[in-house]
Order: C-alpha cells, then structure tokens, then sequence
C-alpha cells in the first residue's frame, strides 16, 4: 500500500483513480447545449443583424416617420402609429429568430456534419432541439425587452392581458420553429439561406407586420390572414392595441401551424 493510498483510507487494486465514463444528466446536457446555441446565435453578426437591429431600425423609422398611413385605433396621439407597429414588430422579431435564423443556423450545421455529430453523441436528437428552442427563447426574450424599452420611449402605451401576449409569443415560435427546423432539415444549405430571407422579406411586407391587411384586396387578405406571421402580429395587435382578453382565432391558427410545422419537421427532417 502506497502512502498516497494509505492517506486516502483505501487498499490497493479497488479502482479509487478509476474513470467512471458516462454521460452527464440529461437536464446538464441540455443546459449546456442550451447556452452553446445562445452564444453562439449571438456572436453571428449577421443572425444579430436580422434578429435584433432590423426589427429595432424599422420599429423606429416607421414610428418617426409617416410613410405609411396606418390604422391607430386611437384618438390619435403621438403614440397612435407606435401602438400599431410595436405589435407586429415583435411578431417579426419571433419570425426572425425562430423561423429564419434558426433555419439558416441549423441548415448550415446540416451541411457541414455538425448535427450528424451531435447525433450520435450522449445528448438525444430531442434533447438537441430542445436545446435549439431554449436559445430562440432566450434570444426572443431579449429581443422582446429591447425592442419593448425602444417602442415605450416612442410613445408606445400597450394594455390588455400579459397571459395572452405570453401565450401568442410561444405558440408563434413553434410555429415558426417547426416550419424553421422543416426548411432546414430538408433544402440544401444554400437554399434554404436564400428561402428563408425570401419569406422573411415576402412576410415583412405581405404579413401585416408594417402594411395593414386592409390594404389588400378582400381576397388575398383572407389568405394572408391565415399566416402565422398575420396571425401573431394580429393577435398581439388585438391585445396590446384594443386591450382584447384572448384572441382565440389567431391562437388558433398558430395553434394549427404549430401542430403542423413541428410534426412534418419531425417526419422528414434528414440529419444529414
């Protein structure tokens, strides 16, 4: 017996500096996933772009600026178009961050074998987009806080119930989560870079985001209605603008596009 193993109180041959290789638990790995994702989508300058700086710069220059003419719902105030466009402008802000960053991100992990690795690691393909959910989240989070602060010091006066602003934001990221993680795990990188800033553009402007449905003729506006973009901007419109308890058709139609897009992505998303 060594004095090494004489101090530790053991006997030689009983394995003390022996590894005990295995995984980590499942809530540590995916916290720890959870936080590489974050960081990661933070220090992509052109992720943070998209995500945080446009929907800031657009919130703040169609506020300022009168070039669009849109509805106020109000008496008209200096706060009458902020309390419009902040609405739809956190609607993008969840569009940005789950539909098209995510699937810009995760498209391009696909091509360069980062999510075929992951695959077979102790961390099980749930928990990996688990993992994925929990960094939009908490990009959304600080997305919401920021552009929130900018838009009250715009003038913006919101009310109505925080339960429902709470719940249209989370069923809206499914939903963009699930047509996200769709678009990446079945397009190439490339396409799906392309697709996903298309739709971005194509909704910005089609999704009642800035443009007011109305503006539409009476028959593309039924089909726009039916976005999960006009549904979320509307919802959240309904509530921090005209102070309604519970849209039930938005949520409804997120709620539809939620059941969708995540179980066609869970059917065919392709890991390599």
């Amino acid at each position: 017996m060594t004095a090494l193993e004489a101090g530790n109180g053991t006997a030689a041959g009983t394995g003390t500096f022996t590894p005990r290789p295995g995984a980590a638990p499942l809530p540590r790995m995916i916290r720890a996933q959870a936080a590489l994702e974050t960081r990661m989508l933070l220090r992509n300058g052109e992720q943070l772009l998209l995500t945080v700086i446009i929907p800031t710069l657009l919130l703040v220059l169609f506020s300022a600026v009168d070039i669009i003419a849109v509805p106020t719902g109000t008496a008209g105030g200096k706060g009458s178009a902020v309390d419009f466009l902040a609405p739809g402008i956190l609607a993008l802000a969840v569009m940005s961050t789950a539909f098209t960053g995510q699937a810009i991100a995760t498209g391009f992990e696909r091509r360069y074998g980062v999510l075929k690795r992951l695959a077979v690691s102790p961390l099980p393909r749930w928990g990996l987009m688990t993992a994925k959910t929990c960094a939009v989240l908490v990009t959304e989070v600080l997305q919401t806080v920021l552009l929130t602060a900018v838009a009250l010091a715009l003038g913006w006066s919101p009310h109505g119930n925080p339960l429902s602003v709470l719940l249209l934001l989370l069923l809206g990221t499914a939903a963009f989560s699930g047509l996200g993680l769709l678009m990446a795990g079945t397009l190439k990188a490339e396409a799906t870079l392309a697709a996903a800033n298309l739709v971005f553009l194509l909704l910005l402007v089609g999704g009642g985001v800035i443009v007011p449905l109305d503006k539409f003729p009476g028959a593309v506006q039924s089909v726009l209605g039916l976005l999960p973009i006009a549904a979320l901007s509307d919802g959240l419109r309904d509530v921090l603008q005209h102070g309604a308890q519970i849209p039930w058709r938005d949520l409804g139609i997120l709620a539809v596009w939620s059941v969708l897009g995540l179980g066609t992505a869970a059917r065919f998303f392709r890991w390599e």
